[in-house]
C-alpha cells in the first residue's frame, strides 16, 4: 500500500536532518555562544536600557528545539512557524506578557535553525511596524552570521529600546519599576 503524503510535509531526509540537528546541538550550545561573563553584560545593558524607558526586555537564547516541536515541522508545520510558537512559548514562560503597560519584548535566538524572533506585547505591537522588527532581525542576524553574538544581541536591544524610550519614556523623577528578571535566558 501507497502511503500519501501531505504536501506541506518535510520529506523524510530533511525532517531526519531537522530532529538530528535538534538532538546533537543543546542547551551547551547556547551556554558557548553567551557564556557567563557576557551574560552578565548583557543583563547590565538590559538594566540600563529599562532606566530609560517604563518596558522590559528579555533575551532568550536556545540551543535547540525541544523533539516536539521539531515533530510538528516534520509533520507538516513550516519551521518558520514552529520556530515562532516556541518563541511565544518562551514568552509566555518567561511572564513578557504580564507587564503593567503591556509593554514588554522578547528578543529570541534559535541556534540549531539560526532563526531569530522577536515577540511584543499588544502595548507596544500597535505602535512598531512589522517592517521595523523585520529591520532589528535583519541586523542581528548579519552579526550572528559572523558569529558576533554580543555585538549583535547589543545592537537588537539597543534598538528594541530606543523603540521603548520613544513610545514608553520613563518619566523624570518616576521611580524605575522593574517588573520582570533582567537575567539571559539559556537554555
Amino acid at each position: 500500500m501507497t502511503q500519501t503524503r501531505n504536501a506541506q510535509t518535510l520529506p523524510w531526509h530533511r525532517w531526519c536532518r531537522l530532529l538530528l540537528r535538534q538532538l546533537w546541538q543543546g542547551e551547551q550550545a547556547a551556554w558557548q555562544a553567551v557564556p557567563d561573563a557576557m551574560a552578565e553584560r548583557m543583563m547590565r545593558r538590559v538594566q540600563a536600557s529599562e532606566q530609560r524607558h517604563t518596558g522590559q526586555i528579555r533575551v532568550c537564547v536556545e540551543g535547540a528545539l525541544p523533539l516536539s516541536y521539531a515533530w510538528r515541522a516534520g509533520r507538516g508545520a513550516p519551521v518558520s512557524a514552529v520556530v515562532r510558537q516556541r518563541a511565544l512559548a518562551w514568552f509566555g514562560r518567561l511572564q513578557v506578557w504580564d507587564t503593567e503597560a503591556n509593554n514588554g519584548v522578547l528578543i529570541y535566538l534559535l541556534l540549531t535553525e539560526h532563526r531569530i524572533e522577536i515577540v511584543a506585547d499588544r502595548g507596544l505591537q500597535r505602535y512598531v511596524s512589522t517592517q521595523d522588527w523585520q529591520d532589528v532581525v535583519s541586523r542581528l542576524g548579519t552579526h550572528l552570521r559572523s558569529s558576533d553574538f554580543e555585538g549583535g544581541l547589543t545592537q537588537a536591544l539597543e534598538e528594541v529600546s530606543v523603540l521603548l524610550v520613544q513610545h514608553f519614556p520613563q518619566a523624570p523623577g518616576t521611580p524605575e519599576m522593574n517588573e520582570l528578571p533582567d537575567l539571559i535566558v539559556r537554555s
